[in-house]
């Protein structure tokens, strides 16, 4: 419990912990951040978060994401890895492999990569264990 008697997932994911990448803001770099990010801008690299994404209808990331939950309306390219429920909506365009436990896609969506599910709490694990086989793979052997 942290102070007021509120559990760290309860203030995590509070509605005035948001930060905001808005339209027209474009960032390189990696982020890391303990609660929730809504991106209408462009990133370029990776975004981890204890907290929810959303990609808004004008928002594209391209890097890899690890998040608690996720909305997602515009472009990612990369990986994704979200430890609860990920909603992939109607405009959505996603090229990458997901790793989630669970998942929501509406029709209109597109979607290339593998998806794997996962039980709550494991998304991370297996992310890292398959990102390893996939840079195994990848190695050029002389």
């Amino acid at each position: 419990m942290l102070k007021g008697g509120k559990s760290k997932e309860e203030v995590t994911n509070s509605p005035d912990k948001l930060n905001r990448i808005v339209e027209g803001t474009h960032i390189t770099g990696d982020i890391k951040a303990d609660s929730n990010f809504r991106i209408d801008g462009k990133l370029d690299g990776s975004l981890d978060t204890l907290g929810k994404l959303v990609i808004g209808p004008t928002g594209r990331i391209e890097g890899d994401v690890k998040c608690n939950n996720a909305d997602i309306e515009g472009e990612m390219i990369g990986n994704l890895v979200v430890d609860g429920l990920l909603n992939i909506k109607s405009t959505a365009k996603i090229e990458g492999n997901i790793t989630t436990n669970q998942i929501g896609m509406e029709v209109g969506c597109e979607f290339s990569g593998v998806c794997n599910y996962v039980q709550k709490g494991d998304a991370n694990l297996l992310a890292n264990k398959t990102k390893k086989l996939a840079d195994k793979d990848s190695e050029v052997v002389y």
